[in-house]
Formats: C-alpha cells, structure tokens, sequence
C-alpha cells in the first residue's frame, strides 16, 4: 500500500520520510503486529513520531486513524496508543477506530482483533 501512495496522485500530500513500511506483515494477528512485526518497527515510528512533534511550537493532541480487524491496524496500532500515552502523558490523544464487519469479513478472525 505505501508504494502505490508513493507512485500515485496523493504522493504530494505525505512527506515520504514519514512512510514507513516493513519486510513483512502481521498476518492479521493482533499479537504479531503487537509483539514481534511490530515491537520491531517501534523505534522508527518513535523517531518519526518525535520529529513531527519537534517541528510543532505548541502540540495540542494526536488523531490516530486505524484499523482494529487485522494485526497491523490492532496490533500496531494498540503499541503506537501506548507509547504515545506514555511519551506525551498530557497530550489529547483522539482515536478514529475502523471496526471490520462480520457480514463482509474477508477474515475469520478479525472479530477477534477487535
């Protein structure tokens, strides 16, 4: 998915230093994303992460979009919420949660996920 962001019309609105991707996903396993694929990739988000606020005079909060159904969007996404929560402890954090529908799942173990 990054690739196709970076070759695509919506390039311009991202600064690629802030596109990260992995050599491998979680598998749509909460505990993947969370413990090991993700745990992994920590380190560069926090750097990522740091830089952005570093470039604000005044943060005000996050707004954190993501999915719960795979192990990325769960997994990752619950480790980023906690660092976060944890670095910047006074901070406003809002989550925008995508929660997988169990008529249209593509996945049988997305509800677990959630």
């Amino acid at each position: 998915v990054i690739d196709d962001i970076k070759t695509s019309k919506y390039a311009s609105i991202f600064h690629p230093e802030f596109l990260l991707s992995g050599k491998e996903d979680a598998a749509n396993n909460f505990a993947r994303g969370h413990y090991t694929v993700g745990k992994e990739m920590m380190d560069q988000i926090n750097d990522r992460v740091r830089k952005a606020v570093d470039v604000c005079d005044n943060i005000q909060g996050f707004l954190i979009n993501h999915s719960v159904g795979g192990g990325t969007g769960s997994g990752l996404g619950s480790l980023i919420l906690e660092r976060i929560a944890m670095d910047y402890r006074k901070t406003s954090k809002i989550g925008f949660e995508l929660y997988p529908s169990p008529i249209i799942s593509t996945c049988v173990v997305e509800p677990y996920n959630a």
